[in-house]
This record gives structure tokens, sequence and C-alpha cells, in this order.
């Protein structure tokens, strides 16, 4: 906004924590803060129009954590943890066929014996109305925009943007201030890549020493099958076709209740032909044999993305910061390997949420909780991640085949109490990954036939995406020129393939290419964020309670 309108002072509420995010990282540190003590005040703060709208996972939950937090949830009868595993599959897919490999091959940590197919979701909602039940306020459809500092820099809370903000910067007739959440502490759990954590993380240097955070794209769609097709509880996995060796990353079919079955694809974001787009490999994907006969007759329901975290053990960045600490995906506590992070994201809540309890207790605010970040790599957290550490980085150096391969062979190691690597680096972060165009092949995907196969607008469209039109552009391209030399001239423009929303498109005209950014159509997975090879796409909150609202997701 100009310097010339001046604007009302922010009205401010104070409470003891503040937490941002209404993940299960969130939700599980309010619960564990109210457990504890039911008067710390707390307020969770929510990007999206409801607790849910947001959120996307495969999900296959792990329910370590949960009973360990709400012990009685298997007992109650509102519980959304209702399709337990029934059968675990695990496909290697060629062009046209698949191998299943067997059970007994693959490492214990890898069962699924135990867990449940859920809607992370409706996950995510229970757990809400089990906050607010004992006192916790939360907040959705504002977005946490700007961090707040006390005197000595440490992190005093968040600031929630404002609203009514016309495209060209300035309030207009609907204009609504933010509002400051104050708070002794503040934890960060707002996914994978963040704005607020990215922030933090430059800002007190919390990357240093570990290796690069990597990430995946995954795409999800909720189908209605046939009655006839639907297995609830099973749980399949694959890799391979239509991936090449080189380019990582797999697929998930989980069957749910009452006839619905979730399909998703994720996409290392390390691949390097500018040319890939995940969303048509996806949609490729569900064209195969062994996976296309379960959608016969079917109807899509829902699709939606989000950017994942790969890194693992390595990666994960210092924790605490003066005045709070980081949370759930973003810390990047996801298990690669197993494709899941809920159980360590409401762990760390947990976790932040016990040391903050204790912080509070001896009368102390606005500094670091040393506890959380010096136990988390001895407790469940860290022995989850350790065994799988060296997947992704023999992944990424030896291609799906051999590194996958010897990946699982480490794991069976770990499982006996050692390494055969110890732990490998990463090495570059996934935007110095891709390569000029010029060195790269065009991959001609087929066209979508609008039964299985789909386009991104249609596909968009069920995301139920929404933004008010007329605010300033979320997405912020920090030079111009350099778009045009180096992201459209020397990589053929790879934002068009890898947003799997269609926001990005280059538009030629006469006097030469034009960069357009169709913001509204935004699903916020960051993969901009993450893998413009220039890093000049800032991903930043648009007003509270646009992007997607997904229903079961």
């Amino acid at each position: 906004m100009t310097d010339t309108i001046e604007l009302p002072e922010r009205e401010a509420m104070e409470f003891d924590v503040v937490i941002v995010g209404a993940g299960p990282a969130g939700l599980a540190a309010a619960i564990r803060l109210k457990q504890r003590d039911p008067d710390i005040s707390v307020v969770v703060v929510e990007k999206g129009s409801e607790v849910g709208a947001h959120i996307l996972s495969g999900a296959v939950i792990d329910p370590i954590a949960l009973d360990k937090l709400l012990p009685e949830w298997r007992q109650e009868d509102d519980t959304p943890l209702k399709t337990p595993v029934t059968e675990d599959q695990f496909l290697f897919l060629g062009p046209a066929g698949s191998v299943r490999l067997p059970n007994f091959l693959m490492p214990p940590l890898m069962s699924n014996h135990g867990n449940y197919v859920v809607s992370l979701g409706n996950v995510c909602r229970w757990m809400a109305a089990k906050a607010e039940a004992l006192g916790v306020e939360i907040y959705p459809g504002f977005a946490a925009a700007e961090l707040l500092h006390d005197e000595n820099g440490a992190v005093a809370g968040v600031a929630t943007g404002d609203m009514g903000v016309g495209r060209d910067g300035e309030p207009g007739p609907n204009f609504q201030r933010g509002m400051e959440l104050r708070g002794k502490y503040t934890l960060i759990g707002e996914g994978a890549r963040g704005s607020l954590a990215k922030q933090l993380i430059g800002a007190f240097g919390l990357a240093e020493g570990r290796e690069p955070q990597k990430y995946g794209i995954g795409i999800k769609e909720l189908w209605q099958v046939d009655p006839k097709l639907h297995r609830p509880g099973l749980v399949r996995h694959s890799f391979g076709w239509p991936l090449g060796g080189s380019t990582g990353g797999g697929s998930f079919l989980y069957h749910l209740e009452d006839n619905q079955v979730v399909i998703g694809f994720v996409v290392h974001l390390n691949y390097d032909n500018p040319y890939l787009s995940p969303f048509e490999e996806f949609q490729r994907f569900k064209t195969h044999p062994a996976i296309a006969p379960v959608f016969a007759g079917a109807k899509r329901i829902s699709y939606g993305a989000r950017a994942i975290t790969e890194g693992g053990y390595q990666s994960v960045p210092k924790l605490v910061f003066p005045g709070g600490a980081l949370i759930g995906c973003s810390a990047g506590f996801v298990n690669v390997p197993r494709i899941k992070g809920s159980h360590n994201a409401m762990l760390s809540g947990m976790e932040a949420a016990e040391n903050v309890a204790d912080a509070l207790s001896a009368g102390r605010a606005h500094d670091e909780i040393l506890g959380y970040e010096a136990n988390w790599r001895s407790g469940p957290i860290g022995r989850d991640l350790k065994r799988v550490r060296n997947v992704k980085p023999l992944w990424s150096k030896l291609g799906t085949y051999l590194g996958i391969a010897l990946g699982a062979a480490d794991m069976w190691a770990n499982t006996l109490g050692f390494s055969l690597f110890g732990t490998l680096k990463h090495g570059k972060p996934d935007f110095a990954s891709l390569k000029p165009a010029s060195q790269c092949k065009k991959i001609e995907y087929p066209k979508p036939d609008g039964v299985l196969t789909f386009d991104r607008l249609s596909s968009v469209f069920l995301s139920n995406t929404n933004h008010e039109e007329d605010q300033p552009v979320h997405l912020k391209v920090l030079d111009a020129a350099l778009q045009k030399t180096s992201e459209h001239d020397v990589y053929a423009g790879p934002s068009g393939r890898y947003c799997p929303a269609g926001v990005y498109e280059w538009v030629e005209e006469a006097d030469g290419p034009r960069f357009v950014i169709n913001a509204q159509n935004c699903v916020h997975c960051k993969t901009c964020d993450i893998k413009d090879p220039n890093q000049n796409i800032n991903w930043t909150t648009p007003e509270g309670a646009g992007g997607p609202n997904y229903p079961n997701m």
C-alpha cells in the first residue's frame, strides 16, 4: 500500500500460545496444552475457510499419536478413523503390466497393519471439535500473514492479513484491518514450505548445518466407484511407469468407506527435465491396466495438490527460535517410504506443547524451548525418520531401480540396529536440478478423455478453489526480466507444467512472450515457490479463506 494512506492501528488480542495452522500438528499442540493446564489460553489461526478446507493428504494414518493424545478415540461413535487397513499391496509398474512385490520382502516398518484409511481433513475437523471443547479458540478464514516481534527480536505472535485490499494495493470499500494475535509462545504449523516458516528459517539461521530440504508434489483425486469394485481397507502403492528410472515418485490408491477411493501420485521435485508435467504424469498413470479397471463407471468427486517434505532426518531444521517453534510439516517430519507424516506431525505438536507448558508454568516467555529441540531425535519421531534416512538420497543419486533396492536393504539393516551407508547427504536443492531445455527431450502427453483423464481447469473446479478477484496477486515475481531471460528462454517455461492448477502460462504475443499469473486458480500447493529455477517466485498468503475448499480430502 502507498504511504499516503494512514491505516488504522490493528486491534490486538493476548494469549499464552498462538498456533498457526489447524492441521494435525497445530491441533494436537492445542489439545495437549489444554490437557496440561486448562487455564493456558490458546488460539489457533487457520487460513482455510474452515478447518480441513486446506488439508490434503493420502491418507493412511498410523494411530500411534492419537493413542497418546486421545486414547478414548476407539470407543467413540463419531471417530473419523472408520476403515482399518485390510490388505497391503506393493506394485512395480511397467508400460503394459505390473509385478506385485511379496510383502515378506518389505521391511517391517512398511507394513500398514493396524493403520487406518482416512480423510485427513475430516480427522482435523474432529480434532478441532475436541480442541474447542477444551476451550481452544479457533479462527478459520484468517491467514497469518506477518510475524510480530518484541523489543529483543523474539517472535511475539502473528498478524492476520488485511481484508478488502484492492488489486492496486489500496484499501477498498470493504477494507478491514488485520488482527494482532500476541502470545508468549508461537507455534508454526503451516505445512510444507509455509511462508512464515520460510521467513523464520532464514531470519534465525535454522537450516545452518542441515541438508537442503527436499520436496515432492502430491496430486490426489477422490472418486465414487462401483460398489462391486470397492474393497474397503485396501491399500496399494506403486512405483515405476509412467516415470522413467531417473525420475523419483510413485502412487497410492486407498479404498475408504462409502464406496470411495482416493488415488494419488507423487513426483519428486528434483526432476531435471523442464518439459515434465507432474499433473500429466498422474493422468497418464491412471490409464495403466492395473489401475484403470477400478474406475470403470466411477465418478470423480474432488481434486487437489500439495507439496510434501521429503528431506527427512538430515533436513529437519533447528526447530526452536526465540518465542516459538516449528511443528509438523513446517519442520519436515514426513517419512518418505511410508508416505506418512500425520503421526509425526501430531507427535511434534504434542512434544512442543509439553515444553511450552513447562516454560509457562516456570513463568517464562519469548525464549527458546530448548527441550523440544534437544529431545526429538531420541524420541519416536527421530526413531521413525532415522531408520529411513538414506532412502531419499539413494533414490535421487542412483535412480528408481537401484536406489529403491539399496534403500530397502538399508531399511532392513536399520531394523537390526545399523546402517549400510551411515547418513547420506542430499546434495543440491530441488530448484537447482532442472537442466536447460536445450539438453532435454520434449514430452508429448495424450489429450484427456474427460472420463478417466482430465485437464487442469476442470480439476481445479472440483477443488472448489476461490479467491477474491480484486486483491493483490499473492504470487510475487521478484524480477520480471529474469523470468523471461531464464525461466522462459533457458528452461522453456516449466512453471506452466509444474503447477498443477494452471496458474502460470507464457502467452506469445507480437512483441514477445508475456508471463501470465492466474492467481485465482492457486490451490496453495507451494510448488512454484520450491521449483522455480531462480527462486524468483515467492508464495505469500492471499486474503483469508481464499484457496481450495476440500470437502473430504
